[in-house]
């Protein structure tokens, strides 16, 4: 039995060491299979590999509170996930309505801690009068 166990045991040093044993192509060939794909860089940052090119995000204007919705809250405010009130549920809105538009705003903008409210529904490219388009456009749908 211990012999046994000693040939398994040479047989996995043996395998260790050997993959331990690679040539120079060997080793680049396998730090390109495994090298990051990208980098994130602030804008100005000069330590981030050399001259970055910075990506422009295209914009062609504030989107509209429909718009904001189908691509941020719907996901939540169409099914009532985590709470959400759900649109054109009137009775769900009713209480919320009741509180002011500046109200709504502000969850909207900056979420409602311990809820599933989170700062703009996720939306971080989303600028605050955008929001505010979406709750004018769910309040709209939902008295």
């Amino acid at each position: 039995m211990n012999r046994v166990i000693f040939s398994v045991l040479a047989a996995l040093l043996a395998i260790s060491v050997s993959a331990q044993d690679l040539t120079d192509s060997q080793r680049a060939a396998i730090e390109e299979r495994i090298h990051p794909v990208g980098q994130s860089c602030m804008e100005g940052d000069s330590g981030c590999g050399g001259a970055v090119a910075v990506a422009a995000v295209a914009s062609s204007g504030s989107r509209s509170g429909e718009e904001v919705y189908n691509s941020a809250c719907l996901a939540c405010h169409s099914s009532g996930a985590a709470g959400a009130p759900i649109y054109g549920v009137a009775a769900n809105w009713t209480d919320r309505i009741a509180k002011g538009n500046a109200v709504l705003y502000t969850s909207g903008i900056e979420g409602i801690a311990g809820t599933g409210m989170i700062a703009k529904g996720g939306c971080m490219s989303c600028s605050n009068e955008e929001i505010e388009a979406a709750v004018d456009y769910m309040v709209a749908g939902s008295k």
